[in-house]
């Protein structure tokens, strides 16, 4: 995902949170929750990460923990965190707002993450690749094989994206 397509999704999905109802549970995966993990649990069960990044969007501070290398979950390249979730309780500097997971090759395959997450809500195309949307928060990016996943991209629960306009 580039790096303009990531902060426009950043800035959907921190603005989309304020109407998110609680009773609803987002996709998780590795013991991360979006919209109640906090970053004392992802240190506790990731330790410190690679890279640390502190930045504003939409008036609010946030920050990313980059995971990568001999840090990075076992299975992948690279793990992204983003802190810093607006609730319906006021802005929580501290909980999880999105993590994208980088896999590396043939971890999760199409198979793999319809039995993980089951039947994704939709499945869309971008640029040539398959795209799973889930509305419990999860996004995934295939390869241009459509077997092999490239991004996971985990959020508190979305709405159904609305139809495209004839």
């Amino acid at each position: 995902m580039g790096r303009w397509a990531a902060l426009a999704w950043l800035g959907f999905a921190l603005a989309l949170s304020l109407g998110v109802p609680s009773a609803v549970v987002a996709a998780d995966w590795g013991g991360i929750s979006p919209g109640s993990s906090t970053q004392e649990t992802v240190r506790e069960r990731y330790g410190a990460p690679s890279l640390e990044t502190r930045q504003k969007l939409e008036s609010y501070d946030t920050v990313r923990w980059v995971y990568e290398g001999a840090r990075a979950p076992a299975g992948m390249k690279r793990m992204i965190v983003e802190f810093g979730l607006l609730a319906p309780t006021g802005y929580r500097p501290n909980l999880v707002r999105s993590f994208t997971l980088e896999p590396k090759p043939r971890i999760f395959d199409y198979v793999m993450v319809v039995k993980g997450w089951g039947i994704p809500d939709r499945i869309a195309e971008r640029e040539g690749r398959k795209v799973y949307f889930y509305q419990r928060g999860l996004l995934v990016y295939f390869d241009q094989s459509g077997d092999d996943t490239v991004s996971m991209v985990f959020s508190p629960p979305q709405p159904e994206p609305k139809p495209a306009a004839k």
